[in-house]
């Protein structure tokens, strides 16, 4: 986890000793049948669905990592549009999950929802944001400090008729074992998948593509980081999984970021003869790949693009300018707002964010940078780009787990993040929250729902729909 972040020394010290005293409080063996109910999160929120997850454990265990054993109970979510009359009810899995995932459909545009997400009894407790002042649940305080219901607002959908639809993902980390491992910081000692099961990076990855197309996706946009190492073997099996989705250069279509560095041209979506960036335009929509490691470097330094990168970036912009574009790298051009500390590293080298930036000023059709490599969801709009949302999009290897989904309409566009559903994948997300001593969901989880879900208005009618809708299918 070189790439990302060092969370602050004081806060995982009061971590772990908070962990300790758990393990080393006496211990009694809990009722058979108690449960408890907790890490409620209001994933997704679309002008007519919802995606509301959480956890049951046995209260007073330890697996380990400092999390409850789990506790496999059915799952159910109240809701209505009065906090005293949840008179509706949508279930989870028709088997008994300790990883509950439950979707509210049929909702109304622009409506206020009431919800409480119960297992064998047990109202479940929302995931603390306690150190960003977040919210995992709701739109709105409501409920928060009285145990719920807790309140949502459905956005309006974005004007005008649907085009089509982009799955934004990055940092697969093909072949890594730990996640959150940070070298010379005891307290980051990462997590690993039990003994026994699959990779986690296999498992998520295939996750990913299952869930892009079932969700509607007619591309994929992979912003770098596909493989823990750069080794040819990880990033041949990064593009065997990517394949699953459909052609690359047609369907899906990728960056490198800089753990791949090492094989940029030698293996899996980087095999071809080429510079690691292009554009590349789909039914009128112009998507521009930026290699943001395009240098030297041991990879744990700030971003950079060579200067003929750069050189053919300020060219392709002027020559496009109004066009309709998304753009995406690696690096972000800035990170803000994070709990931990913000080390150059994290981004893009600040004079070419600035040359970015100032490229998207003069290119009004510039709409969206989707960046990675911090693994967090996080929406920002800078003052010198104001026409540009920058998203942050949360890793696909670990919590939460899961991709972006913009979809494009002739007035504007949405961005939605959904956490991947697999079984398996729902385990290690939930498995992986442990990072940073527990501390991960304050930062990639998104300070609040519009951090991973946003409606914006804009004029995208230079954007056709495809001639044919891929299928949605489940892959192997």
């Amino acid at each position: 986890m070189r790439c990302c972040l060092i969370a602050a020394p004081a806060l995982l010290t009061a971590a772990a000793s908070a962990s300790l005293r758990r393990r080393t409080a006496s211990w009694r063996a809990p009722h058979p049948d108690a449960v408890a109910a907790v890490h409620l999160e209001l994933v997704t929120l679309t002008e007519d669905s919802a995606v509301i997850t959480w956890y049951t454990g046995v209260p007073g265990t330890d697996d380990g990592t400092g999390a409850m054993l789990p506790a496999p109970t059915e799952g159910q979510v109240d809701w209505g549009t009065h906090p005293a009359r949840l008179n509706r009810t949508a279930y989870g899995e028709d088997r008994p999950t300790a990883h509950h995932h439950v979707e509210l459909t049929g909702l109304e545009p622009g409506r206020t929802y009431w919800y409480r997400a119960r297992s064998r009894g047990a109202a479940a407790a929302p995931t603390p944001l306690h150190l960003v002042g977040g919210n995992a649940v709701g739109t709105s305080p409501s409920g928060l400090g009285d145990g719920g219901p807790y309140a949502f607002t459905t956005p309006q959908p974005p004007p005008g008729t649907f085009l089509l639809a982009v799955a934004l993902c990055n940092d697969l980390h093909l072949g890594e074992t730990r996640a959150g491992l940070v070298a010379g910081v005891p307290l980051m000692r990462g997590v690993g998948q039990d003994e026994g099961l699959e990779p986690y990076p296999r498992i998520m990855g295939r996750a990913l593509v299952e869930d892009a197309r079932l969700r509607g996706a007619d591309y994929l946009l992979a912003a770098g980081d596909l493989s823990a190492g750069g080794t040819a073997a990880d990033l041949d099996e990064a593009k065997r999984i990517l394949d699953g989705f459909g052609g690359q250069g047609e369907d899906w279509f990728a960056v490198p970021g800089n753990h791949d560095r090492a094989a940029v041209a030698g293996a899996g979506p980087f095999a071809a003869d080429g510079p690691g960036w292009f554009d590349h335009e789909l039914h009128g929509l112009r998507i521009m790949g930026l290699h943001t490691y395009d240098k030297p470097g041991n990879g744990g330094d700030a971003g950079g693009l060579s200067p003929e990168q750069l050189s053919w970036f300020r060219a392709r912009l002027r020559a496009h300018a109004d066009q309709p574009t998304v753009v995406f790298g690696h690096h972000p051009p800035a990170v803000q707002d994070s709990p931990f500390p913000v080390t150059g590293g994290q981004r893009l080298n600040r004079r070419q964010a600035r040359a970015l930036l100032d490229g998207y000023a003069a290119a009004p059709g510039v709409f969206l940078h989707h960046a990675g490599h911090t693994h967090r969801n996080k929406r920002t709009v800078l003052p010198a780009a104001p026409g540009v949302t920058f998203q942050e999009v949360g890793a696909v290897k670990e919590y939460p787990g899961g991709f972006c989904l913009l979809r494009l309409h002739t007035g504007g566009y949405a961005l939605n993040f959904y956490k991947t559903r697999g079984a398996a994948a729902r385990r290690w997300s939930e498995r992986s929250r442990r990072v940073a001593a527990g501390l991960w969901p304050q930062f990639a989880f998104g300070r609040g729902v519009a951090d991973r879900n946003s409606v914006t208005v804009r004029d995208l009618s230079g954007v056709r729909a495809p001639g044919r809708r891929r299928a949605a299918a489940v892959t192997a």
